[in-house]
């Protein structure tokens, strides 16, 4: 006897997904500015940086917004009643 229990599941967009990818991104030239040799090239890692976290955060805003709109207990491509 199995009892049919709804388990919300967490959805998965391109969105979020960018959203780790940007962090990830930025630590990595947070590290890469960190280790450089010259200044320049540390400033430039450090500007790429704040445009990775830049991205993310757009993503983000993108993200939330999708999750506020969203009605709850409804899945994408389930019919409302």
């Amino acid at each position: 006897m199995t009892e049919n229990i709804k388990v919300q599941r967490r959805r998965v967009t391109l969105d979020s997904q960018l959203v780790s990818y940007w962090e990830r991104e930025a630590r990595r030239l947070d590290v890469m500015a960190a280790n450089a040799r010259w200044g320049w090239m540390a400033r430039t890692y450090a500007r790429k940086a704040e445009r990775a976290r830049a991205q993310g955060a757009r993503s983000a805003t993108r993200e939330a917004e999708r999750q506020a709109s969203a009605v709850p207990g409804s899945q994408e491509g389930e019919p409302r009643t």
